[in-house]
């Protein structure tokens, strides 16, 4: 998972998609996965990691965070990686809802700019999201 991620903040894009297991067919990717590897990325929190060494499977729970127009957003994500032939290959993940204290709230109070990040935590503006 660091290995990746430092992947991405050195912009090495063939290191990143070589790290997805060939069944994710990464390489008719490479273009989305060169936007996500060119994106300002400031830093990494692994939250949690499980896997057993006589099991070829494991899971690595992060939050990475980037910077975009002047604000930082986090991605918060579960992968899971498959280990074949002493190798770990990135396999697919889970995006973790971010949680965001207007959730609570009724709709008609909500103050949200339309160019706010999204309340649904895709990271996206709202307006190009649930706005």
């Amino acid at each position: 998972m660091r290995a990746r991620y430092s992947a991405h903040v050195l912009g090495l894009v063939d290191f990143v998609v070589a790290t997805y297991h060939p069944s994710c067919d990464a390489e008719q990717q490479r273009e989305e996965i060169a936007d996500s590897v060119n994106s300002d990325w400031s830093h990494l929190e692994v939250t949690e990691s499980d896997y057993s060494p006589d099991n070829d499977e494991g899971f690595v729970t992060f939050k990475a965070y980037f910077n975009e127009e002047q604000k930082q957003y986090c991605l918060e994500e579960r992968s899971r990686f498959i280990r074949e032939q002493g190798l770990w290959f990135y396999i697919d993940g889970e995006f973790l809802p971010a949680i965001d204290e207007r959730l609570s709230q009724p709709v008609q109070s909500l103050k949200i700019g339309r160019n706010d990040p999204c309340i649904c935590g895709s990271g996206k503006k709202f307006k190009k999201c649930c706005g």
